[in-house]
């Protein structure tokens, strides 16, 4: 919990301020997240400094009903919106808290309990301006919604996720294309494009549509369902493919197999989407294919099947996402994102309890995330490849050795924001078949074989940097900052120490370059998890 799960809601509150947090639905160590007076008080409050007069809490939607039904941890919904109040959570996204009045009558919560988080939430809507609201927010009008800056933002971040997972030349496309043929349940899609929790989209281009725009001779069929085993689509798709110079097919997840409340037991393609990839690659035409959805599935058969000559991961690109897409295939915007998640093979699944938040190996599994898996995953968090080559060298190293006593000192009360080392390195664009300008994004991962007890994780992702369009022959400078905290591990009690050992730095999930240094001296505390009373 403290090496893995705590650490990003710390820096969100401790050192970027957030105003609001939210209480999730799951429980830990069998107390319901938004009863945890633990989570919320002991550590969230005294420990992070969540202390400003407007910092709230709030319920992800029926969380405190859940308290209830399904958790029964409280044996009533009034007992549930005492414990929620009671516990710090001031806000519940429900209705729930209608019970509160019969909480205080039956003295399970107090007025004052009440009016502490009626305090926080009214102090919210002060310094919001809601009471008085700020002149560059009441002369906002319809004119400021669905900009031409807006529209190319939702571009830009539809492209800058995309990844390339396979590629052997195919990529990008030729500027001027002709005779397509358009293939897969994703291709004339618009809404599913946003994925979950998406607002009402001004508008929603769809990539086939881009496609018929920017391309001549484009035959469209769907094929195959996102998760059916019916052919009957199959012979429409093979003509169209048979008939064109180039395939495309489009295809993965969606909502229908991943969503809220819709937890996946299978990482593999669903339905017969496979079948009909393997048939559409026999025909030896060059063959694309964009994969969606926000988690992984195992792509051992397409990057194993020569045929399959390159596949691009598109995540769920948002209302700009066809015109997102035919930018990247046709190399306008080249693709530099990275995978954020790790590809297991589909058996990964098998006797893996997903109620089992622990990350290290063991009752058979071979542990979670890129940190503490020990088998060989299909694709490595932070794979993404790119039309065009990289050189990359050190421009500025880590010391050979560095003193913990010192470092521990000078962190002082906040290891997070501490600096250990700023580092950069130059990547240089050296060319390709493609021979474009591309982003390259940069990761810098920690490991050791010595230092601390074991086992220890495989690696960490320490710091990372994005450098922009980066011309054929050019070079740019990524910099890449280590806090102090990156370097330690918790112990059994959840306490953060740095330890004496051995240490490499390395670039890239390969490790394109590394680097060594060693921290001397005992092994120093320099933060302590709050204890659970």
């Amino acid at each position: 919990m403290a090496d893995y799960y705590l650490p990003m809601f710390e820096r969100c509150v401790r050192d970027a301020k957030v105003g609001s947090v939210m209480c999730a639905y799951n429980s830990v160590n069998g107390v319901p997240s938004c009863a945890s007076s633990y989570l919320l008080q002991n550590v969230l409050r005294d420990g992070w400094g969540f202390t400003e007069p407007f910092n709230y809490v709030v319920s992800d939607c029926d969380a405190i009903s859940d308290i209830n039904d399904p958790h029964h941890y409280a044996q009533s919904k009034v007992q549930a919106s005492a414990m929620g109040v009671n516990a710090g959570t001031d806000l519940d996204c429900g209705d729930t808290y209608t019970n509160l009045n019969q909480g205080v009558q039956s003295n399970l919560t107090t007025e004052a309990i009440l009016d502490k988080s009626l305090t926080r939430l009214y102090s919210a809507l002060i310094k919001v301006g809601y009471f008085n609201p700020p002149s560059q927010y009441s002369n906002l009008g319809w004119g400021d919604v669905n900009t031409t800056q807006a529209q190319t933002l939702a571009h830009d971040a539809a492209v800058k996720g995309m990844t390339l997972l396979k590629n052997d030349g195919t990529l990008p496309l030729p500027k001027s294309l002709s005779n397509v043929a358009v293939i897969g349940p994703w291709a004339n899609v618009t809404e599913k494009m946003q994925g979950n929790y998406a607002g009402t989209a001004p508008r929603l281009v769809n990539p086939l549509s881009v496609f018929q725009q920017r391309w001549q001779n484009v035959k469209y069929a769907q094929g195959a369902d996102i998760n059916s085993g019916n052919t009957g689509g199959f012979g429409a798709a093979l003509d169209a493919a048979r008939s064109s110079d180039y395939i495309v097919y489009l295809g993965g997840i969606d909502t229908s197999v991943e969503d809220e409340g819709r937890d996946r037991t299978s990482i593999s393609w669903p339905g017969n989407q496979l079948d009909l990839i393997s048939q559409l690659s026999n025909l030896g035409k060059p063959l694309v294919v964009v994969q969606f959805g926000g988690g992984q599935i195992d792509d051992s058969a397409l990057l194993n099947n020569a045929k399959v000559n390159s596949i691009l991961w598109a995540g769920y690109p948002g209302q700009e996402g066809g015109s997102a897409l035919f930018d990247v295939l046709s190399g306008a915007t080249p693709p530099a994102g990275r995978l954020p998640v790790t590809q297991y093979p589909a058996n990964y699944v098998d006797n893996n309890n997903m109620l089992d938040m622990n990350l290290r190996p063991a009752n058979g599994v071979a542990g979670r995330t890129y940190m503490w898996y020990t088998g060989k995953p299909i694709l490595p968090f932070g794979h993404g490849l790119h039309y065009t080559n990289f050189s990359v060298s050190w421009m500025t190293k880590p010391s050979a050795a560095y003193s913990i006593q010192s470092l521990a000192s000078q962190a002082g009360s906040n290891a997070n924001t501490a600096l250990f080392a700023s580092l950069a390195v130059s990547v240089k664009n050296t060319g390709g078949k493609a021979n474009v300008a591309s982003d390259y994004v940069g990761l810098l991962f920690l490991s050791t074989q010595n230092a601390g007890p074991a086992p220890r994780p495989n690696k960490k992702l320490v710091s990372y940097g994005r450098a922009q369009r980066i011309g054929v022959g050019a070079s740019q400078q990524i910099n890449l900052r280590i806090n102090i905290a990156e370097l330690a591990r918790s112990d059994e009690n959840g306490d953060k120490y740095i330890y004496p050992g051995d240490y490499t730095l390395a670039l890239d999930t390969g490790g394109v370059i590394t680097a060594q240094f060693k921290l001397t001296g005992q092994a120093a505390k320099i933060s302590t998890l709050p204890r659970n009373p």
